[in-house]
């Protein structure tokens, strides 16, 4: 989605030449056509086509037709979107992350993965999926039992019955998530900006990662990379993400004068989870050229906002059991370690970046991964380590997953709870409530960004604006 615009997705389920209509009114008089490409087996029958020459700011109506080699045509499938603007306006948007997790699936007695319907109510410009946008590692049964002895029913699929390793078993499990009607609904109105993080693969993975001796239920393939190498095939197939030369995943989205969106990729370039503790890790999550790219992106940026979309929270600790070794520190999986001193392993390149920006106004952080949401606050006066100007961090999530209660915040940046609302129980269904998003709003006019924390019904829980700095 660009100011002049978007990248369609589409499946066809046998060889066909994706055909793609725009037009300004949904009567689609004076439509203009496009020949995209042909979608085969190679691809699971996934393809693309790049929109270009619209006009920006403008709502789009368009219309997917598939033509077989026979010259036989599919039913049209049609949707809407709106193209970025190049003037100051209102623009609203959402976030969230954690689809289909932890075995809760798609639930008739639920009506199905319904906050995605609650969502497109609002009709927002556009999404950040932050991540988790299958669980590749978690099958779904049948029945799973709920906490408080209750069964939760689950519409099943052959590719969620065991865990993926194959191209195949992942793609599946896109599919999975496609067969719902809330879904189809939401990712065929709002555009999407994707990230990934660890259960398009596995479980809190990072490069090079072995599962030996770990003991992960269902695996044959010990090699993470493998399984990073299918998960990333069939990602790219089954998001609408550009596939090019490129194998950079994080990038800038601008959207317009008020705003610029930095998508990360915290997971590509990540160190080895036991590393968490070092005292002279520079690269961390991020790597030294997307930590060097971030700095320049936000120091360069003329947006009014900077939204920073990480993946994994900056001081919400999160272990990872899987890799802690016997005798030794407690593994870490996102970037705080729950050492409130100076900043340690992946929080030396964050000291680095918080501190070359500090002369940045305006920058927001935008995250899910924990299943809950929250609400940080970032003060250097709270903080070990001081170098920084005070921001926010705000989380979302679960979508459609098990919810967990709050965890510990790490003080190095003096990060502290400003609104937190999660279970008391670990794992908690989504039929038992406690599933977000958020949704972010700028003004058009004063420019105050307001952020809002909402749950599955649409309640809002709770709101912040922020008033731009001048």
């Amino acid at each position: 989605m660009t100011s002049g615009g978007a990248l369609v997705w589409a499946r066809s389920d046998r060889p066909a030449t994706m055909i793609v209509e725009t037009a300004s009114t949904e009567s689609f008089s004076g439509a203009r056509t496009l020949r995209g490409p042909v979608l085969t087996p190679a691809t699971d029958g996934t393809g693309r086509l790049r929109l270009a020459g619209l006009e920006p700011g403008q709502v789009v109506h368009y219309r997917v037709t598939l033509e077989g080699e026979n010259g036989a045509r599919s039913e049209p499938v049609s949707g809407t979107f709106t193209t970025a603007p190049v003037r100051e306006g209102d623009i609203r948007f959402q976030w969230s992350g954690d689809v289909v997790g932890q075995g809760w699936g798609i639930n008739p007695d639920m009506g199905g993965l319904t906050i995605f319907s609650t969502m497109a109510d609002r009709d927002p410009q556009f999404f950040i999926h932050s991540g988790d946008a299958i669980y590749a590692d978690n099958p779904v049964e049948p029945t799973q039992e709920q906490n408080d002895g209750t069964l939760y029913r689950n519409i099943t699929s052959p590719a969620k019955e065991q865990v993926a390793q194959t191209v195949d078993q992942f793609r599946g499990n896109y599919a999975y998530n496609l067969t719902d009607q809330h879904f189809r609904r939401f990712v065929g109105s709002v555009p999407q900006l994707v990230q990934w993080d660890d259960h398009e693969v596995v479980n809190n993975w990072f490069p090079g990662e072995s599962l030996s001796g770990q003991g992960r239920e269902g695996y044959t393939e010990m090699s993470v990379d493998a399984l990073a190498r299918n998960g990333r095939q069939a990602w790219q197939e089954w998001q609408p993400v550009e596939v090019g030369a490129s194998d950079r995943l994080y990038r800038t989205i601008s959207y317009g004068p008020l705003l610029d969106v930095f998508l990360l990729d915290m997971r590509s370039y990540k160190d080895p989870n036991p590393d968490a503790w070092s005292r002279g890790n520079a690269n961390g999550l991020l790597g030294a050229e997307q930590t060097q790219w971030l700095i320049d992106g936000l120091r360069g940026s003329r947006a009014t906002w900077k939204v920073v979309a990480n993946d994994l929270p900056l001081s919400i600790v999160v272990g990872d059991k899987n890799t802690t070794p016997a005798n030794g520190p407690k593994a870490m999986e996102a970037v705080a370690q729950g050492d409130d001193g100076d900043p340690l392993g992946r929080e030396i390149a964050f000291a680095r970046i918080l501190s070359e920006t500090k002369n940045v106004p305006n920058v927001v952080f935008l995250t899910a991964d924990v299943h809950y949401t929250a609400a940080i606050s970032y003060e250097p006066d709270r903080a070990s380590f001081k170098d920084f100007s005070p921001f926010w961090e705000f989380v979302a999530g679960p979508l459609h997953a098990g919810a967990f209660p709050e965890s510990p915040l790490d003080g190095t940046f003096g990060a502290e709870y400003e609104f937190v609302h999660a279970p008391t129980e670990s794992n908690v269904s989504p039929a038992e409530g406690f599933q977000h998003f958020g949704e972010v709003a700028i003004d058009g006019r004063t420019k105050v960004l307001s952020v809002d924390l909402v749950d599955a019904s649409g309640r809002t829980l709770y709101r912040k604006a922020l008033e731009p700095a001048r």
